[in-house]
């Protein structure tokens, strides 16, 4: 713990430490007790709480006026930084014993850190995962509820996943973690960028902070690392810019460290050449070009041979939810479930239909967004929906505390009249992929886009259970009598 900055202690250090916690609800006897500041609350407000609970040791940036003689107080510059510290040093540093890769970006990061997961696996590896839509430790999954967790959890994680013998360890690394400190105290092996796009303005206000938060992961990366970078993309190699790690680039376009070229795009796969090799992915687009190259670059740069890690790939799948394709019987409509919840995300998958469309099909577009969260990409949202679909029907994501129909509203404000001509208002979501199923016509294209892996819905603070996946194949077999 020497790397945590203590300005002063009162109290008695000479005693153990049961357990470290950020939340006061989990603090049991012997606890230390870390009073983050949070986006919603402020830990400094629990410390009592903690206390009474059976904390007796608390990490605070400010001293609390009422001080209990029994607990050892720790006056600290940066409560968030000193958290993963703390953490790493109370699990003994787990991440020292693993090779851990993190993954960074708009668009991108589940499923490169999940085919990283599924690869390394099939290699014949004892692998962990952290994503958005599972954690595994080895082939035990757990349910993911963040995209990174707090520092503390990943310390906890890294350490069961040390003790059950994995290896490797894959990881997505969000800029909120990356802001709030949760990836302190982890020792990576290397970083990969995948794209920068607008998102999340709501948290970071401007997209130059944006791009500097998930800068700031390579900035951090140490010279033993590597640091793989989308080169196509224009901030590629902003990313690389101060980090001591290993600098490696990717591309479809111009040459590179790990080159690319897309053969054959259908609805069958992909046929790309890799570095010079020719090879058949089950993965549909070019965006799913780009995650299979990001992913072939990181297992080379982790040691691995060419022709092993292409010979895996060929057979791989995506993440859950990730341009997940669902077909209809004698009606032949083909739906595609995708978390698309960007403009650029959802223009990828929609130029990629269009690519892949072989006749006159129609695209019919189900589309929403997210309440209380960045209300900035909702008309680009629509806008995009309308600009590459047939019809759209704009609908309801998870409102959260907002009103659905506001949150549609502000999606309808900018389109233009020509626009407004292919889009319908249906609020409730199961409505509106009934309605979109229903209305296309044999050999048509239904995507709902926006919750991909997600198995429910968040409406005035109440989760209820709903799946995309499941409703566009019950509407299907309906179609189907």
């Amino acid at each position: 713990m020497k790397q945590v900055q203590v300005i002063t202690i009162t109290g008695n250090t000479d005693k153990a430490v049961s357990a470290v916690c950020i939340d006061s609800r989990k603090v049991s006897e012997g606890s230390m007790f870390i009073t983050v500041r949070g986006t919603l609350s402020d830990g400094h407000d629990y410390i009592d709480k903690a206390v009474a609970s059976g904390a007796t040791a608390v990490v605070c940036e400010q001293m609390p006026s009422l001080q209990d003689a029994t607990v050892t107080y720790l006056l600290v510059k940066d409560a968030s930084a000193a958290a993963g510290d703390i953490a790493a040093a109370f699990y003994d540093f787990p991440s020292r014993d693993l090779k851990v890769t993190g993954v960074t970006g708009t668009n991108g990061k589940t499923t490169v850190a999940t085919l990283l997961y599924q690869l390394f696996t099939q290699l014949g590896y004892h692998c962990g995962l952290i994503s958005t839509v599972t954690n595994y430790i080895g082939t035990e999954a757990f349910t993911a509820t963040h995209t990174t967790p707090d520092a503390i959890s990943i310390q906890a994680l890294f350490a069961k996943m040390r003790d059950a013998g994995c290896s490797h360890v894959f990881m997505e690394v969000s800029s909120h973690a990356v802001h709030q400190q949760r990836i302190r105290g982890i020792e990576f092996d290397g970083g990969i960028f995948t794209n920068i796009t607008h998102d999340h303005l709501d948290y970071h206000k401007t997209f130059d902070e944006y791009i500097r938060v998930k800068k700031s992961f390579f900035d951090q990366l140490p010279k033993s690392a590597f640091a793989l970078t989308n080169l196509d993309d224009k901030r590629g190699m902003v990313m690389l810019q101060n980090t001591a790690a290993l600098k490696q680039t990717y591309s479809l376009r111009v040459p590179a460290d790990i080159k690319g070229k897309v053969l054959e795009n259908n609805l069958s796969g992909l046929v790309m050449s890799i570095d010079g090799h020719e090879v058949h992915m089950r993965m549909i687009g070019i965006f799913n070009a780009y995650n299979m190259l990001a992913v072939y670059g990181a297992a080379r740069l982790l040691g691995e041979q060419d022709v092993e890690i292409l010979s895996v790939l060929s057979s791989l799948h995506g993440a859950p939810g990730r341009f997940e394709t669902i077909r209809s019987g004698k009606e032949q409509i083909l739906g595609i479930v995708d978390y698309a919840h960007t403009p650029d995300a959802l223009l990828n998958v929609l130029a990629t239909i269009q690519q892949l469309r072989a006749n006159d099909e129609r695209i019919i577009t189900v589309i929403g967004c997210g309440g209380d969260r960045d209300k900035t990409k909702r008309p680009l949202m629509a806008q995009v929906a309308a600009d590459k679909s047939d019809q759209v029907i704009l609908t309801s994501d998870n409102p959260r505390s907002e009103d659905p129909e506001l949150i549609l509203d502000e999606m309808e404000a900018e389109l233009s009249f020509p626009q407004k001509r292919k889009v319908l208002r249906i609020a409730d979501r199961y409505q509106a992929i009934k309605t979109a199923c229903s209305i296309a016509s044999p050999g048509d294209i239904v995507l709902v886009a926006g919750k991909g892996h997600e198995t429910y819905q968040e409406i005035k603070g109440v989760r209820t259970h709903f799946d995309d996946r499941e409703v566009l194949g019950e509407t299907f077999r309906v179609l189907q009598k």
